[in-house]
């Protein structure tokens, strides 16, 4: 019990002494100069000079300014975990995907297995390619390893590269299904996989082009600022020569509780706080490549089909079976 109480602590501890993830380094200049504002506010003071103004503490409500805050950085956390939430619904999505493709689509040549692999590896090149296109990135490396290089010129020339993909699977499907592969039933199925897997492209497109009004982000910037710039002559009379560190203290929490905001407002970019799309990513075509290293056990049904085939022929069986059965 001790030990796990002395983990705890220690793991609050390190948490606490983070920077590198934190927005300490974003904010420390900005909290730094409202103290030595206040330092000189002091100096003023001590040196006789009328600066200590009391009136000041009204100028800017702090529950409307704590109501600004608030609301900023609920608005934005919001943002950010409809962000997680459309990235872990992918993620389930492309599991099931090709957990389908991969037991459902019969292979009776050679090339079937190697179309399939491809297809298995387009349902990640799909969240690969939304990665890049919700940061505007061009299309790299990573991207090309998980489709032919004909493919990947192609994807070049289009203006949405994710939705080329999702083209080339579906496809894919539909040819399975003339090729009476997959019954109506199975293609239904899959194509409503491929249809959330768009849907969750056109949230996360929601989110990045919607951003937090700019007007709201610079009224509150304004606001933040003339608050901590009117704490000194607040103060002074009360603190002394305190009065710089605390305006600095206090400075410090506000504009660290708006820069958060403004960090994960948009969550798929490369902010310490931001999504980790690459490792969500990587993890995907892990999945997907140990999903290619399993032999599905109705592979030998699949092998012995001629002869089932033949067998049911035989006995006049074949044609009313296949009449009803959906393909």
């Amino acid at each position: 019990m001790l030990t796990l109480m002395y983990l705890k602590n220690t793991n609050w501890l390190y948490l606490a002494e983070r920077v590198k993830t934190s927005v300490i380094p974003a904010v420390l200049p900005r909290a730094l100069f409202c103290g030595l504002f206040g330092v000189v506010i002091s100096v003023l003071y001590h040196l006789g000079l009328p600066v200590a103004w009391p009136v000041l503490e009204g100028l800017v409500p702090n529950l409307v300014l704590g109501l600004l805050l608030v609301f900023r950085t609920n608005t934005a956390y919001e943002r950010f975990w409809e962000g997680r939430k459309a990235w872990g619904t992918l993620v389930n999505t492309v599991r099931n995907f090709a957990r389908q493709i991969w037991v459902a689509v019969a292979e009776k040549k050679p090339t079937d297995a190697e179309a399939k692999k491809e297809t298995l590896r387009l349902l990640v090149a799909f969240a690969v390619a939304t990665k890049l296109h919700l940061r505007k990135e061009n299309l790299n490396e990573e991207l090309s390893a998980l489709m032919s290089s004909e493919r990947f010129e192609k994807l070049k020339e289009m203006n949405h590269p994710p939705l080329e993909i999702a083209f080339w699977i579906g496809d894919y499907l539909q040819g399975q299904h003339n090729k009476r592969r997959l019954s109506i039933y199975q293609l239904s199925d899959m194509f409503k996989l491929l249809d959330t897997m768009v849907d969750v492209l056109g949230a996360c497109e929601r989110i990045l082009k919607t951003p937090i009004p700019m007007a709201y982000a610079i009224h509150l910037k304004q606001l933040l600022l003339i608050y901590s710039l009117a704490l000194p002559f607040q103060l002074v009379n009360d603190l002394s020569f305190w009065t710089g560190p605390v305006v600095a203290l206090i400075s410090f929490t506000l504009f660290g509780i708006e820069e958060i905001g403004l960090e994960i407002e948009n969550p798929f970019g490369y902010d310490n706080n931001d999504l980790p799309l690459d490792a969500i990513c990587a993890t995907m075509q892990r999945n997907i490549e140990d999903l290619i290293s399993l032999s599905p056990s109705t592979q030998n049904s699949v092998e012995n089909w001629p002869k089932y085939r033949r067998f049911r022929e035989e006995r006049g069986h074949f044609k009313e079976e296949e009449s009803t059965s959906g393909f």
